[in-house]
């Protein structure tokens, strides 16, 4: 273990631009736009920094203490470089995506303040190294998200926003109680590979105790996690704008919550020492449930994006249930599923942003024929879609695959159900889109079919919305086209899996 500053500089570097970029004027665009660029480049930069000594086994850590015992630490090891990986990079596109979906909006600047405090949070919760300091980073990301999801002012984004901050922050106080009952017995808690040895003390001699510790915490993650019982909040938040939108459903909000229950399983109590407790197969039935029912309600929705929402209830809970199982590779499947699921769901809320800003469509009954005129944006939505489903060689197939081939090493065939009934929901509710985008004709007088747009049928978009949205349904391809090769987000799973399983 090395101390090292670059944790802290990979948070700051987007909370203190975030700070400036509040007082900047609304007219200042270029100012907002270069600096937005350059602390999302410069994060993206710090990672990569991060990378050499990770991955050569020196742990690179910042420490302060905040009192008598307890630190706010930031730890850099495989699990926390894995997800703030993935945070630097699709924050970088999302601030792409955000300039140009933006563009011509009141209150940019307040937007892409909060905007720079979110992905703080975020890339603080990945970064974090015990209990208390992922606490703290949960509930900023929980206060920080509430202003980007109200950001229209509307009627109906202020409602969208009570019930966010009503589930989250009710998680949090649960979440809350359950680190300080912990800590008041066993002390400050550090993550751990394994597990932390002075709980499975606790769990010796208390086990009922360290059973409802346990509970609190998967239950006070798991609101953000959106897990049956508390899901609801997720789809009632997609009135928020399309780049808010894909960052809370692929970057922020409910990969902190499933993140939350990987540490909490594999890194607190320990897989072996949670299968013991008999924790895991209700948890894992739980995420089965999520799966099954979040694809169930998608079916019903023909709002794009809350189709999309529903779904990530849904493609959540694989990660869930990959922590759930007792084996590194089910866990592997799980874990890479933090990225695979991200890389496509951000592209699929992309895609929806750029049919909603472009063409004014908001539903999936209104979008025959969209493939013609934006063929590169509904190219980007169908791999998305493909790779949600399963369909290889998209990084959706990778994951449902090890996800599958590891719950049977587990002793869990049950869960290859799951996974087929899934799948075939999946399709039920991603093709239809999918086939009216490519093979039905637009409606007779659709607006932007009218002769003068005829002529500019295959304008997709402004650039910021497209590149942005085509690059990241490119990766998901490339994860799994690639997932073979060293240094893969399947391979890095693997490998990060296998340090639960000593």
């Amino acid at each position: 273990m090395t101390a090292s500053a670059i944790p802290i500089a990979v948070v700051l570097t987007s909370f203190l631009p975030g700070l400036v970029i509040f007082f900047l004027p609304e007219d200042r665009h270029r100012a907002r736009t270069v600096l937005n660029l350059l602390v999302a480049v410069s994060k993206v930069v710090l990672v990569v920094a991060l990378i050499p000594p990770v991955v050569g086994g020196n742990d690179l850590e910042w420490r302060h203490e905040l009192m008598p015992g307890i630190d706010l630490l930031l730890r850099a090891e495989p699990l926390s470089l894995y997800f703030v990986a993935l945070s630097a990079v699709l924050w970088l596109a999302t601030t792409i995506y955000a300039i140009g979906y933006l563009e011509d909006e009141p209150h940019r600047s307040r937007f892409f303040g909060f905007l720079g405090v979110c992905v703080t949070a975020a890339t603080g919760i990945a970064l974090a190294g015990n209990l208390v300091t992922f606490l703290l980073f949960f509930e900023l990301l929980t206060l920080s998200t509430y202003p980007l999801v109200t950001h229209r002012g509307t009627r109906e984004a202020l409602a969208g926003g009570r019930t966010y901050l009503a589930y989250t922050l009710s998680g949090g106080m649960v979440l809350l109680l359950g680190v300080a009952w912990l800590t008041s017995l066993v002390g400050p808690v550090e993550f751990t590979a394994g597990g932390v040895a002075r709980v499975a003390e606790l769990a010796a001699e208390q086990p009922g105790t360290a059973r409802a510790i346990f509970v609190l915490l998967v239950a006070g993650v798991g609101v953000k996690a959106a897990l049956l019982p508390l899901h609801s909040w997720l789809p009632k938040a997609m009135i928020a704008p399309a780049p808010v939108s894909a960052l809370l459903h692929a970057v922020a909000v409910v990969k902190a919550g499933v993140y939350g229950i990987v540490r909490v399983v594999h890194h607190v109590f320990g897989v072996e020492l949670a299968d013991g407790l008999g924790l895991l197969t209700p948890l894992a039935v739980l995420a089965a449930a999520t799966i099954v029912y979040g694809s169930i309600r998608a079916l019903g929705e023909d709002d794009l994006k809350r189709r999309l929402a529903w779904s990530t209830v849904s493609q959540l809970s694989y990660i869930t249930l990959g922590a759930a199982l007792v084996g590194a590779a089910a866990t592997a499947g799980g874990i890479v599923h933090l990225v695979h699921q991200g890389l496509m769901k951000i592209t699929l809320f992309f895609c929806a942003g750029v049919i909603a800003e472009v063409l004014h469509l908001h539903k999936i009954s209104e979008l025959p024929g969209v493939g013609r005129r934006m063929p590169l944006t509904a190219a980007a939505f169908t791999l998305a879609a493909f790779g949600m489903i399963g369909l290889p060689p998209v990084a959706g197939f990778v994951s449902k695959w090890q996800l599958g081939t590891g719950a049977i090493e587990a002793g869990a065939p049950w869960v290859v159900v799951v996974l087929v009934v899934s799948a075939a929901l999946n399709a039920a509710y991603f093709l239809p889109p999918v086939y009216a985008m490519w093979f039905q004709h637009p409606a007779e007088g659709a607006e932007w079919q009218e002769p003068e747009r005829r002529r500019r049928r295959n304008l997709e978009g402004p650039g910021a919305l497209v590149l942005p949205t085509v690059a990241t349904g490119v990766l998901a391809l490339a994860a799994g086209l690639f997932a073979g090769l060293p240094y893969s987000p399947l391979e890095l799973a693997k490998i990060i899996a296998a340090g639960s399983y000593p």
